[in-house]
């Protein structure tokens, strides 16, 4: 799993559409180290960020074809080969960008890209030999995604709906586009300036939804012929999200927390009543909001949640054998069944834990026979690879904080050079499993911890509210505490602790060593917030409707003006004592080149030491891959020098 560097929104809509759960305990790991067991070798920065060898794969509804990404001129592009050849046709040629998400669509591969990090994503379509190749939305100044791929609906055959904001850019209008021709039709008159759309399994746009204030309000219609009508107004701090409709288009599945709930369960509703029928499932400690279905037999197969690891719950027996056959051959791996063909007897299977990446199989479900396809890093050898142990410490206020922490393989957990690393978003979470990141840090003999302070999601409505207004306050006392918590474990080496992170992450950088200058010695920021009232100045237009919204979780420019400029580190980089490095990207939409700009003057001004890479082809976070190893060699360089093989005592700790 690769740092998530995004800001996201915990919206009680969104804007578009495991293995056995570990314990976490209070206490750090403690085994010794076996004495034979010597540190690994050094392995390179490219072999944990270079593109993947194969990743993505997929099969053709048909079941006559596997499709899937991998690198073309430093940059993933589609593949698909016919069942049983061995040469694969290249139906992609993208050399702007990487080729992101994709999906088939009859003998059609549907995928999207942007150009240089904007976010302006463009919809394409292209035959499976790669002779036709059409975008099918506009490819500048519009942000697409694909709404409803309309799989198997008769006389849909080649049509998908998109969703884009060409008429307003502030809200998504809902466009119906053959992927043949190209023919792009307006299907509905946006005149309400509704934000997001839901549609039945019939193809037909039943619910749409729009921010007022910080309610959503969520409307119906009963056909498409009909009027939509108000059916329901949440706050912001409740959920109500509508999954999918029941497989005879009349009551909903949504991931809920209302009627008194904490944590989110799946429920069913009644559109006509305005009733919750039943509650479909519920966990006591964690959120669930994510439902799966067969599309064949239509009937739900399982729900999964993240705990400390990825869980899984099934409905349906015939799910439920195709995971136990699969389990002898995965021991000590986490696995998933996915990507079938529309018979559902044909899957590819993805595997992999905290140390090995993933590797892809191809399961013949008729005939009980798994076979791998490919390895996505085939040259990271996982017994070089460092442990992530799920763990949890308390805050200074009483606070349960889960996180993760890596130790270097072949080192006593004892006062080791550590990074602190706080995900983005801040409402998302960090989860278990292979993080390209944390094994490069690892590797080079640092610990690495990863917490989920106060405001990540996942954890109940109570947790993520507590973060509300509490940038560079409660949720970065939570990790200081986890650094104060490694230290008194004798983990830490007191002298040499860096912070590191991206988007949310980069700011609780900027905060860390801002607040608490003595705590780091040299910190990493990569694509963060500085300054609170700039940050809200400059959001894509998209977020304009969840401006008020934003306004109570973080804070109001104008009622909270004097909280927000002690949240904002930019006002106080007088504190900063430590070196510093700050990686941006120049056309970043959700955190702008000024954030970045405003601390790196400030600081040379001050005489600081600072260390700025700037990409000028590179949004939020770099996609490109020469960016993203050349951040990378400069990172690993940057934290050798200052906590690594290249640190120095300080003159008075060194002994006489």
């Amino acid at each position: 799993m690769e740092q998530r560097t995004s800001l996201i929104r915990r919206w009680p809509l969104p804007l578009v559409a495991s293995l056995a759960l570990l314990s976490a305990c209070s206490e750090a790991p403690k085994e010794p180290m076996a004495q034979a067991e010597a540190p690994p070798p050094r392995v390179e920065v490219n072999d944990f960020f270079k593109n993947p060898e194969k990743a993505s794969f997929r099969i053709s509804p048909d079941g006559q074809y596997i499709s899937y990404r991998a690198p073309w001129n430093n940059r993933m592009n589609i593949f698909v080969r016919k069942m049983g050849a061995e040469d694969a046709i290249q139906v992609t040629h993208d050399t702007i960008r990487d080729v992101g998400g994709y999906f088939w669509k009859g003998d059609r591969i549907i995928y999207s890209r942007d150009i240089n990090g904007d976010e302006n994503y463009i919809v394409f379509s292209a035959s499976i030999d790669g002779s036709d190749v059409k975008a099918l939305t506009p490819q500048k100044g519009v942000r697409a995604g694909t709404m409803d791929d309309l799989h198997n609906i008769e006389g849909m055959e080649q049509h998908i709906m998109v969703q884009m904001n060409q008429r307003n850019p502030q809200v998504f209008d809902p466009y119906l586009v053959n992927v043949s021709s190209g023919e792009i039709k307006p299907l509905y008159n946006n005149k309400e300036n509704f934000e997001n759309w839901i549609t039945d399994h019939a193809g037909v746009i039943r619910i749409a939804t729009k921010t007022d204030g910080t309610d959503q309000v969520m409307y119906h219609r009963a056909t498409a012929k009909d009027p939509f009508v108000e059916f329901k107004r949440v706050g912001f701090k409740d959920s109500f999200n509508p999954l999918f409709f029941t497989f005879d288009n009349k009551n909903l599945f949504a991931s809920s927390n209302l009627n008194g709930r904490d944590k989110t369960a799946i429920v069913e509703y009644d559109l006509a009543t305005d009733k919750e029928v039943r509650e479909v499932f519920t966990n006591a400690d964690y959120d669930v909001s994510n439902l799966d279905y067969s599309r064949k037999r239509k009937v739900l197969t399982m729900v999964t949640w993240t705990g400390a690891k990825e869980e899984r719950h099934f409905f349906d027996d015939e799910t439920k054998g195709l995971y136990d056959k699969l389990a002898a051959n995965f021991e000590g791996y986490e696995y998933w069944a996915y990507g079938e063909n529309d018979d559902e007897t044909m899957f590819m299977v993805w595997a992999g834990n905290d140390r090995q990446p993933g590797k892809y199989y191809f399961y013949d479900a008729a005939a009980d026979k798994l076979e791998e396809v490919a390895t996505l890093r085939p040259w990271i050898d996982e017994s070089m690879m460092a442990e992530m142990k799920p763990i949890s410490y308390q805050s200074r206020d009483g606070l349960t904080i889960h996180g993760y922490l890596t130790l270097p393989k072949g080192r006593e957990a004892k006062n080791l050079p550590v990074v602190v690393n706080p995900h983005g978003g801040p409402w998302a979470r960090d989860g278990w499993g292979f993080n390209s990141e944390a094994q490069l840090l690892a590797n080079r003999g640092y610990a690495v911890l990863q917490m989920n302070f106060r405001g990540s999601t996942g954890y109940g409505r109570e947790f993520w509210t507590k973060s509300f207004k509490q940038w560079g306050k409660t949720m970065q006392d939570d990790i200081t505490d986890g650094v104060e918590w490694l230290k008194k474990e004798g983990i830490a080496d007191p002298e040499r602790i860096a912070i590191y992170g991206g988007s949310y992450g980069g700011y609780a950088t900027l905060a860390g060593i801002t607040y608490t200058p003595d705590l780091y010695a040299c910190a990493v920021d990569y694509v963060g917030v500085s300054n609170l009232f700039t940050f809200m100045q400059t959001v894509p237009p998209y977020w304009e409707p969840f401006k008020k919204m934003m306004y109570e979780m973080v804070g109001d420019p104008k009622a909270d003006s004097l909280l927000m400029r002690e949240a904002s580190p930019v006002f106080h980089v007088d504190k900063i004592r430590c070196p510093l490095f700050i990686a941006q990207g120049a056309t970043d939409p959700r955190v702008n080149k000024d954030e970045s700009d405003q601390v790196v003057e400030a600081l040379k001004a001050r005489g600081i030491e600072v260390q700025y890479m700037l990409k000028e082809n590179e949004g939020h976070g770099f996609r490109n891959e020469e960016n993203r190893l050349e951040f990378y060699e400069a990172m690993d360089q940057f934290l050798d020098q200052h906590i690594g093989s290249g640190y120095k005592a300080k003159e008075e700790k060194v002994p006489a």
